[in-house]
């Protein structure tokens, strides 16, 4: 099926720029720390006691990796001394067993995801014993109605493992691959043979995973269309069912790691968009569906299906088509939404053993939404879901006039309006094919945060 994506080169290059990915609204630039531990623990116990309690999701942060991608702007520990992965561990299991108690037991865990870092840094048996103390502290739904993901590094596993990680009750993978170039690999110190990728691959099939996921990144250094190209026919062989294409944000003075790559391997900017208008065109062609935000899902997918009947979701980890949960941030980093709430934890793994050997959770710092973040958090999630806000669907729910409350954002959206990206109609704002790019640039119009050309954000295509 091809998609309805419309790649329009003049209107890409004129709304390329910074912007918040919304994954969540407000957005973390906004968190801050006079929200403390006891404003998480007020969150939970209002989350216990709503009419109809929300199930529970759970994203835990494994920060280790073995060696440095050149390009990661992940928070990271590289280091080959296994003890201290086992030192977090149960340091990870007792934040475990102190969130466990705050959420009743009636809740279940519907969805689980592991990142970092290197989730699959630990060992078999580590993860085994981190499940376990999640399902005693969260109590796991049933398997047909859990979405339980981990990150994969092709390099870190073998097919047998893929195939124990299935037994562990992990249901989705994603394969961090990037580009199968040799040169581009080499150019950022992660090489991996294609042959790794596919051994997985057929692993996972065979163990019956649900969803096998693909991570691709465009604008590395090195990359030419013609090799991506290449990259590109390789995944689109191997058939999984979902792909993510992300852009690389090169912004080295952020990131120390990204200052080992060298300047004159970076591809200038006009590639980027080369690839950008290469990737949605090869995929499509292969009867890829355009989710949104880089992502990409065969039809018969779920995410494909919920696109399509108007049920997608969006949360910390992107798509999703589970209903929405009170999502509980586990080890260095990460964040957390309850009830009305962002929490995020600490970010350094002394001040994480510090917190919880004094019996304290390891929040850093968090918000919590008033009146009019909720209007806007709801208009946002309907446009970067459903590509269409309906009006009165915003009105009823917070007792306002579409209107006049968002008079400056439609008259900002008249200019893209005037491109062709969306329209505005009496009764609704609907983007349109070749809008559906510039989704975060809709967005934004409805930020009561943002600065103009906000230079913290990644850029917008």
């Amino acid at each position: 099926m091809k998609d309805d994506v419309l790649f329009n080169r003049p209107l890409v290059e004129k709304y390329d720029r910074p912007g918040p990915r919304y994954t969540s609204y407000p957005t973390a630039p906004q968190f801050h720390a006079a929200f403390a531990e006891d404003d998480y623990r007020a969150a939970a116990e209002r989350s216990n006691r709503v009419a109809s309690p929300k199930p529970l999701s759970a994203y835990i942060h494994i920060p280790f990796c073995k060696s440095l991608c050149y390009y990661c702007a992940c928070n990271k520990i590289i280091t080959h001394n296994i003890e201290r992965a086992v030192e977090y561990l149960e340091w990870l299991k007792h934040e475990i067993t102190i969130q466990g108690k705050l959420f009743d037991d009636s809740r279940r865990m519907t969805q689980l995801h592991l990142g970092g870092g290197t989730p699959t840094y630990l060992s078999n048996a580590q993860l085994a014993d981190l499940m376990a103390a999640l399902d005693a502290a969260f109590h796991f739904a049933p398997p047909e109605a859990r979405e339980f993901s981990l990150e994969v590094d092709p390099r870190t596993v073998t097919p047998e493992q893929i195939h124990e990680l299935h037994g562990l009750g992990f249901n989705r993978l994603s394969f961090g691959v990037q580009d199968f170039d040799r040169d581009v690999q080499e150019a950022v110190n992660r090489v991996q043979s294609e042959a790794q990728v596919v051994a997985l691959v057929e692993a996972a099939r065979d163990a019956g995973f649900q969803s096998i996921s693909v991570d691709l990144i465009y604008g590395l250094p090195l990359q030419t269309v013609a090799s991506f190209d290449t990259t590109l026919a390789k995944i689109i062989a191997l058939r999984p069912d979902r792909i993510a294409t992300y852009s690389y944000a090169h912004l080295p003075e952020l990131f120390k790691s990204q200052r080992l790559i060298r300047p004159e391997d970076m591809p200038p900017p006009e590639r980027k968009l080369e690839l950008l208008e290469l990737t949605i065109q090869r995929l499509t062609d292969a009867g890829y569906v355009y989710i949104g935000m880089d992502h990409f899902a065969l039809p018969e997918d779920e995410l494909s299906l919920a696109r399509e009947n108007h049920t997608l979701q969006r949360n910390f980890q992107g798509y999703s088509t589970h209903a929405d949960c009170d999502l509980i941030g586990l080890g260095i980093t990460a964040i957390g939404k309850v009830g009305d709430t962002y929490s995020q934890n600490v970010k350094e793994t002394a001040q994480y053993q510090h917190r919880l050997e004094s019996g304290r959770l390891p929040v850093m710092r968090g918000y919590r939404l008033n009146d009019d973040d909720r209007l806007r958090r709801d208009v946002i999630n309907a446009l970067m879901c459903h590509g269409r806000v309906e009006f009165v669907d915003i009105e009823a729910r917070h007792g306002v006039t579409f209107g006049e409350t968002f008079a400056d954002a439609l008259a900002h959206l008249e200019e893209m309006q005037r491109d062709e990206l969306l329209i505005i109609h009496a009764d609704a704002i609907e983007v349109l094919p070749a809008g559906r790019l510039m989704m975060r640039n809709v967005a934004m119009a409805f930020d009561a945060y943002l600065k103009p050309q906000e230079g913290r954000f990644s850029r917008t295509v």
